[in-house]
């Protein structure tokens, strides 16, 4: 089959389309999770908005629920950053991305002081601390520091959690409650043994949510390096692109594109959604540099976002009051602002009993 090239309006659409923002789907919360290879949870909210954002009557207490129940959980993965999971994916993506982390605990000013403790000592020492009940980081890291003396307390947290898939457990994460950073293993959190990894079939996800891609896309939304080989080891699977600068893009042959054409609805969007941070050149909705700086702002701090006929045009945060506070990139449309308005009214309904404290 020949290469075809793809405008950037086509690959804008079909991301959207992919990630469920051009409409909202009947789907449960954590199936959605699971097609969108896991959850953005830097902060307890985020996945949250992004589940209101993509599912008709989003019941914000399901996913709540599901947290205290085991079914989800909270854990290190691409990027070095919290996703929230269910556990067959965590041990599936954790094992994709273990490589990755396994550099960034030997680089990482944090972890690096704890580098020399060899991991078939550190892991079951982790697993010993942790028999009994989910530790905090500063008890942990002074659990391990008894064990491993002269090693800084802090590094052999941090150390632990690059190292071994260790669970952030509730309260942490649970919708409309205050709760700080506990660990558990996730073996014993979940009840499940480890998965088998299957980096093809993260590939063929990865594609499904994010694609058309490049093999650096795959790379910046993982942290992982091989992502060219593992493109090629799908073969006849996959059917060539070239995006309008003339870079080389693959997909999943079979799977539809969207219509430059198709209408996107404006979404508010919280920090961090994967939508932003899976692609080498994050210009499929952010094509001007200067609004990704906008977005991105002092320090690298990334901003809640709304987005309007598919592209980044604002950013938002909720006030003390309750109501969304918006700074807005351009003048909108008659059309666009009605849009906008029935998306801050949403927002604002989920967020009532929280406002205060987000």
């Amino acid at each position: 089959m020949g290469v075809s090239w793809l405008s950037h309006r086509v690959l804008n659409r079909t991301l959207l389309q992919r990630q469920h923002l051009l409409a909202r789907t009947e789907a449960d919360p954590l199936a959605m999770a699971g097609h969108l290879l896991g959850l953005q949870a830097q902060e307890p909210l985020p996945p949250y908005l992004s589940l209101a954002a993509r599912l008709h009557d989003f019941d914000p207490a399901a996913l709540s629920a599901a947290l205290e129940d085991r079914s989800a959980v909270r854990l290190l993965l691409m990027r070095g950053t919290i996703h929230l999971v269910d556990p067959r994916d965590a041990w599936l993506l954790r094992s994709f991305v273990q490589g990755f982390l396994d550099k960034v605990a030997r680089t990482s000013v944090t972890a690096r002081d704890a580098v020399d403790v060899p991991v078939d000592e550190l892991a079951p020492a982790v697993s010993e601390v942790l028999a009994d009940d989910p530790l905090s980081p500063a008890r942990l890291g002074e659990e391990l520091a008894a064990r491993f003396p002269g090693t800084p307390a802090d590094a052999l947290t941090h150390r632990a959690r690059y190292t071994l898939p260790l669970v952030q457990v509730p309260p942490r994460g649970l919708w409309q409650q205050p709760g700080g950073v506990a660990y558990q293993t996730l073996q014993r959190w979940a009840g499940q043994p480890p998965a088998e990894p299957d980096p093809a079939e993260v590939v063929r996800r990865y594609l499904r949510a994010f694609g058309p891609a490049a093999p650096a896309d795959l790379t910046a939304w993982s942290g992982t390096t091989g992502a060219r080989a593992l493109f090629a080891s799908l073969g006849d699977e996959l059917r060539s692109h070239t995006d309008e600068h003339g870079r080389a893009l693959v997909d999943l042959d079979g799977l539809p594109l969207a219509d430059s054409d198709e209408p996107a609805p404006v979404r508010l969007l919280g920090r961090y959604d994967n939508v932003w941070l899976s692609h080498d050149r994050r210009d499929r909705v952010t094509p001007e540099p200067a609004k990704r700086q906008r977005w991105m702002g002092v320090n690298g701090g990334v901003g809640s976002t709304v987005l309007v006929d598919g592209m980044l045009e604002g950013l938002w945060r909720m006030t003390e009051s309750g109501r969304v506070e918006m700074r807005l990139f351009r003048a909108l449309t008659t059309a666009e602002r009605a849009d906008l308005d029935a998306e801050v009214g949403r927002v604002e309904a989920l967020l009532a009993p929280a406002a205060a404290r987000e």
